[in-house]
């Protein structure tokens, strides 16, 4: 059995060539898996250099111009990143794949949450089995990890979450009558839209995603829209979404709050083509002791 990933992968970055600012890349070539990374023009050449030529797709610049913010953009304004994931959409659309795998650019690593250990995972076997489980479905828009820091060892957690945000690893079906909006939040944004069409979204707790905090790293998102804070970025969610989204202050800042109980009537429905096998299948992982 395949232990790399059925689906492409593609990181949006800006401003993070360096290879300190782009640890996605860094650890995905740790694991053996392929990528591509959308970029702007202008940075194409430096990015090139620190991945590989065959590694870049540049940015139409086309998706910038017809993106929609959900906001009032000034002359020179940022879109933020949705232009460059709806552009990785289509790429994986018009190259015949049925789901594509968005990646933020500031993941440390992946882990394995299984029996209360988080163990780092040094393989693609995690993406084959995230695929693997999402495709015995008809009816799952979105599916990707869960942030590592929520995902505690002490918890007893089962191995995925039903019909919730997907945020920064984001597996999506290409086909579907959606694309990324917003200039902030089109996390949220766009896992609202997909449970509001009646689809679902599963984030898994067995796979687990070691992300950077918001705004720790410069470049990206960071430079452009984040200076002013979180205010502006949860009153978009708010406005997009206001049946079930509110503000809330939290660890001294605004946050959005967002309330997915009504959710739960989406129902996963199994594909009548599926043949579960028996026995566990660990897609080729196994347990190392690190430095072995």
């Amino acid at each position: 059995m395949s232990t790399q990933p059925r689906y492409p992968i593609y990181i949006v970055s800006k401003g993070r060539w360096e290879r300190k600012l782009r640890p996605t890349t860094v650890y995905l070539d740790r694991m053996g898996v392929d990528y591509r990374v959308v970029v702007e023009e202008q940075e194409a050449e430096l990015y090139a250099k620190a991945v590989g030529e065959h590694r870049i797709l540049v940015l139409d610049p086309q998706y910038q111009r017809d993106y929609d913010a959900c906001m009032e953009l000034a002359p020179g304004q940022s879109p933020g990143s949705g232009p460059a994931r709806n552009f990785a959409w289509d790429h994986a659309l018009s190259q015949g794949y049925e789901r594509y795998w968005c990646l933020d650019d500031n993941i440390r690593g992946f882990y394995r949450f299984h029996k209360n250990r988080k163990v780092m995972v040094l393989t693609g076997a995690i993406f084959r089995a995230m695929e693997d489980f999402v495709d015995r479905y008809e009816n799952v828009a979105m599916a990707g990890p869960h942030y590592e820091h929520f995902v505690l060892r002490h918890d007893k957690r089962p191995p995925f979450i039903l019909n919730t945000r997907i945020y920064s690893c984001n597996l999506i079906r290409t086909d579907l009558p959606f694309r990324w909006r917003g200039r902030y939040n089109e996390d949220t944004i766009l896992s609202l839209d997909l449970l509001k069409a009646g689809w679902c979204t599963i984030l898994f707790n067995a796979f687990v995603q070691d992300k950077v905090a918001t705004q720790r790293f410069p470049g990206g998102n960071t430079d452009e829209l984040y200076r002013d804070g979180t205010l502006e970025k949860s009153r978009m969610l708010v406005r997009e979404h206001p049946d079930v989204a509110r503000l809330t202050w939290k660890w001294n800042r605004w946050h959005h709050y967002v309330d997915y109980r009504p959710f739960r009537k989406n129902k996963l429905r199994r594909r009548s083509d599926v043949e579960i096998p028996e026995g566990i299948n660990e897609y080729g992982m196994k347990l190392v002791r690190w430095g072995k």
